[in-house]
């Protein structure tokens, strides 16, 4: 963006003058990741925003997805695997030089060798150092900042155990019970999180905990909701509360695994909204003491016999639930959250009121209700997709089958609840197998039901739909389809 006369540094005095800012934006940001989903749709808020992607959903009908050519098979460990391989890839760098010099990089997963390549390539990785996110990754970390922020944890206790008998000591010398929760530093919260109330429990997680730093907690009945939030230089804009989707068979063969969410103005009362935007605040004043700026979610718990309300994990990076957040009617009356993240990284000053900001954002909650699921292959088998149901919108008839209605760019335009939005990420060509990430729906209404939490049965529908759109054949055993799966989390 040129700056004006004199050289003075430009300042942006409102909310209207920046959306003015990136609708005119002159400088090149590309989002970089497996699939284009987490930030999709923001292109139509930002000029000069595009999107690289390894899986093109489209198949080149996207005017602003990008996906190079495959010549060979490459088998990733992980998204940042991907992300390295599409970065150091001919096809993208010259896509991205087309664009313009100076380009901002954002995406979700990356590591030191990423920082690497963009210094190398001249692109602006417009996030905090994989250093300090990994700093701040830390169930322990998150605990410790949150205390001294005064947002607290669950009630718990950080130290070691090596024996049940260990574990007990340490719980009970600190109130804890011995109906406890146990996490470990790192890792998906589904894969890192140990119920144990008795040494059968201890016997069968032992492996996974001994050795390790752990976060002791009471176990309490408790009700979990998750928000996105973005610390900026003015303090920290809270998004909307969502409810996690986890563990549906239908949906994934993980039994703790994420799978989608619900946003809907009860997710949290007024009360617990209030103080979980409190927390929040909080826990990102802390955050700035440390360096970090910009994009993170949380999650919230609510002791529903106490009516406390803590604070949960630290997940500093774009999420997964970013695509519902960003259509809320809160972005539609100011900005998507994702592009107060960018201004920190542009070069221009701004002016925001984030009380006004946060205050509006609540009043206005109670008027959305949108949700996802995140489809992964269910089942222990190994097949070759040969057909594969198309991107775009499709209709569910009164009957509850589903047709597809027409091409769409993103979820934007969703009338109903009738209708949704499924974005493929394997197609024909790919293999299915156990975990595999089929593709992502999004629509209007929930898909949950509040107790017992099951999926409603529009929701079943959606699921049976697509998946019967996909054909595929059984192959040979010398096939070996990644062993990870590129989606996984709530930060996928």
């Amino acid at each position: 963006m040129s700056q004006p006369a004199g050289g003075a540094r430009r300042r942006l005095r409102n909310i209207p003058e920046i959306r003015t800012f990136f609708r005119t934006n002159e400088t090149p940001i590309v989002f970089v990741g497996p699939t284009a989903f987490n930030l999709l749709g923001l292109d139509r808020w930002a000029r000069n925003f595009s999107y690289v992607a390894y899986y093109d959903s489209w198949e080149g009908a996207h005017p602003r997805v990008f996906s190079p050519r495959h010549d060979q098979y490459v088998e990733f460990q992980s998204a940042e695997e991907i992300n390295n391989y599409l970065l150091r890839h001919p096809d993208v760098q010259q896509y991205i030089a087309r664009r313009g010099s100076s380009p901002k990089v954002a995406m979700v997963f990356f590591d030191e060798e990423t920082e690497e390549i963009c210094e190398e390539l001249g692109y602006e990785l417009i996030l905090p150092r994989h250093r300090l996110r990994q700093h701040l990754d830390s169930k322990i970390t998150t605990t410790r900042l949150g205390n001294e922020a005064g947002a607290p944890s669950v009630p718990n206790v950080l130290g070691t155990a090596d024996s049940y008998d260990e574990l007990v000591s340490l719980a009970t010398g600190h109130d804890l019970g011995t109906d406890l929760v146990i996490q470990t530093p790192y890792g998906d919260s589904g894969k890192t999180t140990f119920f144990i109330k008795s040494v059968k429990d201890w016997e069968k997680h032992s492996a996974d905990i001994v050795g390790e730093d752990l976060k002791v907690m009471k176990r309490i009945n408790n009700k979990a909701a998750a928000v996105e939030a973005v610390l900026t230089r003015h303090g920290t804009i809270v998004g909307p509360f969502m409810t996690d989707l986890t563990g549906y068979p239908e949906l994934t063969p993980y039994p703790g695994g994420w799978c989608g969410n619900d946003l809907f103005p009860d997710a949290l009362s007024d009360a617990h909204r209030a103080r979980g935007v409190e927390l929040v605040r909080r826990l990102g004043s802390r955050l700035t003491q440390e360096g970090y700026k910009g994009f993170f979610e949380v999650d919230v718990l609510v002791d529903l016999d106490t009516d406390e309300v803590y604070l949960g994990e630290l997940n500093p990076r774009i999420s997964g639930a970013s695509s519902i957040t960003n259509v809320t009617a809160g972005a539609y009356a100011d900005l998507p959250l994702f592009l107060f993240h960018v201004l920190e990284y542009m070069d221009v000053d701004y002016d925001i009121d984030v009380d006004e900001i946060n205050e509006r954002w609540q009043e206005l909650a109670a008027v959305d209700v949108w949700s996802q699921l995140i489809m992964k292959e269910p089942t222990d088998r190994v097949e070759r997709i040969e057909a594969a149901p198309r991107t775009g919108q499709w209709h569910m008839h009164d009957d509850g089958s589903l047709t597809f209605r027409r091409a769409a760019l993103d979820w934007h335009q969703l009338q109903d609840e009738t209708e949704c939005f499924y974005l493929r990420v394997y197609g024909p060509g790919d293999y299915r197998f156990k975990g595999a990430d089929l593709g992502i729906l999004v629509t209007k209404g929930r898909l949950q039901t509040d107790e017992p939490k099951e999926l409603t049965e529009r929701a079943r529908r959606f699921i049976h739909g697509i998946r019967s759109q996909y054909i595929s054949a059984p192959v040979g055993e010398e096939i070996h389809p990644p062993p990870v799966s590129y989606l996984t989390s709530s930060a996928f």
